[in-house]
């Protein structure tokens, strides 16, 4: 955890989960969860496992897992992520990419993407 109040500059890199109160200027990878919570920040680009955001990100995201956007969050940015999660009242400007099966009806193939 990187608390309230504490501020790191320069790459972070680690095994395991990751929660953010504070802030970073610099590159996130973690092989766990990344969270971003109200009041805190990252600029830079994330890479985890799974990733939310409650605070301000600014940066591309991409997770091996869901990405979920909160309420309170403020995102500028490309998110690339198995799912993603938008909640009502967010501010995110970029794109988002997700993997997703469209149903056969939409496709006009059986089992297609």
């Amino acid at each position: 955890m990187l608390g309230r109040g504490a501020r790191v500059r320069g790459r972070v890199h680690g095994d395991g989960s990751l929660r953010v109160e504070g802030s970073i200027e610099g590159d996130v990878q973690v092989s766990g969860e990344l969270e971003i919570d109200d009041g805190g920040s990252v600029a830079g680009d994330v890479d985890a496992g799974a990733l939310t955001i409650g605070g301000q990100l600014t940066g591309n995201a991409s997770a091996r897992g869901p990405i979920t956007i909160r309420s309170t969050a403020r995102v500028s940015g490309d998110m690339l992520g198995a799912e993603v999660v938008l909640e009502e009242g967010a501010a995110f400007d970029g794109r988002i990419e997700a993997e997703f099966e469209l149903p056969p009806e939409l496709t006009g193939r059986p089992g297609s993407r």
